[in-house]
């Protein structure tokens, strides 16, 4: 009987010992289920409900021993847990945090159980448990196998990249060893200078590195701001945290301080010419909007905050958005400055109804529908750029330059270039020239006039004012007269384009022709890109690649996107004989047999420049035109640039014009004072000089028979 009882209560206890083991497991189930939400309560509430049949065992042995007994064996019952209320459901970020928080080796006082050293397996673990039943743990797989789809794909584009040309990727030696030569000097005769900036950046680092140091310590997020006042607005810094975070703070003064020292490094060197100064200077700025904190990741609180926000979506867009710009570049980094399936040219952008009357080889003519009963006799025949295409001046309705001239009653015509490949290689200015002599005699024909007025857009305009000196020299009157858009004619001052006009990048260029037979468009496009890099390269690549945004639905983005090759004959002659040498200016442009010269243009000209236009300056797009032989000459200066300034209806009331000033023979400054300023678009005033110069009105001219309704086909030939 004795062994009986002892058996009995040694069961006894081992069976309350058990429940004290569960009575803690639930305990620690609970802990865990109030800081991980649901999915841990449920777990409490299986643990709680697989601890019943051992109570309930433990129950029935102490019924069959005596009462005082029984007692005496059973442990004292815990305190009755109090109803486990379902916890509230936490975002899942924040369940992943306490997950880390419990295995990292964080101690909580919510969680006394936390392990000083975790096993790593165990993170994982804890993490996954936590995000099973979650969103958050479903879109983190997906999107895994997305980076890992995405990146075999931006590998294998990058492979596609033909063999990198040194000659266009930067300067040659020519450019180092003068920046390397003029260092050495500054060091030999000015070492005092060299050793003075280094001690000041030194100086303005440690005090920055101090500062932070300070504010981080006392928990302090309002860092003095350095000349904060008198800095000019960069919108790269408009995030709040760059004024208000320690750490984006202090990254932010140290660019400054970088910034500050590269600039002063730079105009402490002497140099031999201007040339070179202009050349340092730009590479200079190059690489200080290349190392801005914006243009990296773990710098760039926009970014951070959208990854945060988007739980990584938005890093994953991002490289989506880059292996789709590769995968369309041939292997180049080359980022979309617009929706490339926004638009579509002849439905929603260049759609003004007109039909393609003549196309050859070089080019189709297209002929717009008048919307007026009557107009003038003389038509207007445009030449756009061939650099890109022509529906820059026929966007949306509310800003087509084609389409308001053909409700102000002109008998519009408009050439369409031909998108070369490589067979138009030994194509030269001598056909481009011939072209114009051509659509100039379908116009001519269709129209039953002896003579009409020509427009020229940028290079367009060059190769116009060429046209009209041959015409001059032969004696042909058919152009009544000519209005230049941002053209310029005289190029002794280069301008931004000096960097990419000197001997090394111009024969990285003519070895780029030899090899393509072209200057291909994405060369041309990456060079106008970078004289504007944080609007058309950095921004653009922060907004698509780490804010995984989509391209804008822009029309002018759009159009800027979508460029053409050159022909390899004509872009040397450009470049050697125009660029580099000034012929038409100087010594005389040959071609045709004939050396034409800026005197020989002797009709009556308007020409239109843009205020702030960096491809065509409008001091120089002003010089060429004073040196025309032209009596009869109108200048005038649009605010904006290069397409802004010339795409501005006067529905906007955006930008307005300087006209009347009529001293050219003592500088563009002179010009310029003596000239008025008007509110608006020039288009009405140009429409006006137009007009006195087109003849009386006729009966509007029904369209003829046509080869298909314009846009036409050439304008849909992208470059490969």
């Amino acid at each position: 009987m004795a062994r009986t009882t002892r058996g009995a209560r040694t069961k006894a206890q081992e069976k309350g010992a058990s429940g004290e083991t569960s009575e803690k497991q639930m305990k620690v189930a609970q802990t865990k289920a109030k800081a991980a939400g649901k999915s841990a309560a449920s777990k409490a509430e299986s643990a709680k409900t697989e601890r019943k049949p051992a109570a309930a065992k433990a129950a029935t042995s102490r019924a069959k021993t005596t009462p005082r007994k029984a007692a005496a064996a059973a442990p004292k019952p815990a305190a009755a847990p109090q109803k486990t209320q379902p916890s509230k459901v936490e975002a899942p970020a924040v369940q992943l945090e306490k997950a880390a928080s419990v295995t990292s080796g964080r101690v909580d006082s919510s969680h006394p159980e936390t392990p000083k050293q975790p096993d790593p397996a165990q993170v994982m673990k804890e993490a996954l448990k936590i995000g099973a039943s979650a969103p958050t743990a479903r879109r983190l797989a997906e999107n895994i196998e997305r980076i890992e789809a995405l990146s075999q794909r931006l590998m294998t584009a990058f492979s596609s990249r033909g063999m990198p040309n040194p000659g266009v990727e930067g300067p040659g030696p020519d450019f180092i060893m003068t920046a390397t030569n003029a260092w050495m000097k500054t060091m030999t005769d000015r070492p005092s200078r060299v050793i003075e900036q280094q001690v000041n950046f030194w100086g303005e680092t440690l005090k920055n590195y101090a500062n932070a140091q300070v504010a981080l310590a006392k928990g302090k997020f309002d860092l003095p701001d350095v000349a904060q006042d008198d800095e000019p607005k960069d919108k790269r810094f408009s995030n709040a945290l760059w004024r208000t975070h320690p750490y984006f703070k202090f990254v932010k003064r140290q660019y400054q301080i970088n910034v500050e020292t590269l600039r002063d490094a730079a105009d402490s060197l002497e140099l031999s010419d201007d040339v070179a100064r202009r050349r340092i200077d730009w590479m200079t700025n190059q690489i200080i909007d290349m190392i801005s904190p914006t243009n990296f990741l773990a710098t760039n609180p926009d970014a951070l905050e959208r990854a945060v926000a988007t739980e990584g979506e938005s890093l994953v867009k991002g490289l989506e958005n880059l292996v789709r710009d590769v995968e369309q570049s041939g292997g180049e980094m080359v980022v979309s400055l617009a929706d490339r399936n926004a638009f579509t040219v002849g439905e929603n952008i260049g759609n003004s109804e007109g039909i393609v009357v003549h196309r050859t080889p070089m080019f189709e003519l297209i002929q717009y529908k008048p919307t007026t009963d009557q107009v003038y006799e003389l038509p207007l025949l445009i030449f756009p750029p061939w650099i890109n295409k022509f529906y820059i001046l026929d966007l949306k309705p509310q800003n087509s330059l084609i389409r308001w001239m053909v409700d102000q009653g002109y008998t519009v015509f408009v050439v369409s270039w031909k998108n070369p490949d490589a067979s138009y290689s030994e194509v030269g200015m001598e056909e481009y020239v011939a072209s114009y002599l051509e659509a100039m005699d379908v116009v001519l024909e269709k129209t039953d006039q002896k003579k009409l007025n020509a427009v020229g857009y940028c290079i367009a305009g060059t190769t116009l004012s060429l046209t009209l000196a041959l015409l001059k020299q032969r004696g042909d009157t058919r152009v009544n007269s000519a209005t230049l858009f941002t053209t310029l004619t005289d190029f002794s001052d280069q301008g931004e384009f000096v960097t990419f006009l000197q001997d090394d990048f111009v024969n990285g260029i003519a070895e780029e022709v030899s090899r393509y037979g072209l200057m291909r468009a994405q060369l041309m496009s990456r060079t106008m890109s970078f004289l504007r890099a944080n609007d058309l390269v950095w921004g653009p690549a922060i907004r698509s690649y780490m804010m995984g945004e989509t391209p804008p639905a822009f029309d002018l983005l759009f159009w800027n996107g979508d460029s053409t090759n050159l022909p390899g004959r004509m872009a040397m002659q450009y470049l050697r004989q125009l660029c580099q040498q000034n012929a038409f200016a100087t010594d005389g442009f040959e071609i045709f047999g004939h050396k034409l010269r800026l005197s020989d243009v002797t009709l009556p000209m308007c020409a239109i420049a843009c205020e702030t236009d960096h491809i065509a300056p409008w001091k120089d797009c002003w010089r060429g035109v004073a040196a025309m032989g032209s009596q009869d000459k109108t200048f005038i200066l649009s605010e904006s640039g290069h397409i802004a300034g010339i795409v501005n209806p006067p529905s906007k009331k955006k930008y307005g014009h300087y006209v009347g000033g009529l001293d050219y023979a003592n500088g563009f400054q002179k010009w310029r004072d003596d000239s008025t300023f008007s509110e608006g678009s020039w288009w009405p005033h140009w429409s006006e000089w137009l007009a006195n110069r087109s003849g009386r009105k006729v009966s509007a001219r029904d369209l003829s028979e046509g080869l298909e309704q314009a846009p036409g086909t050439y304008v849909h030939e992208r470059a490969a």
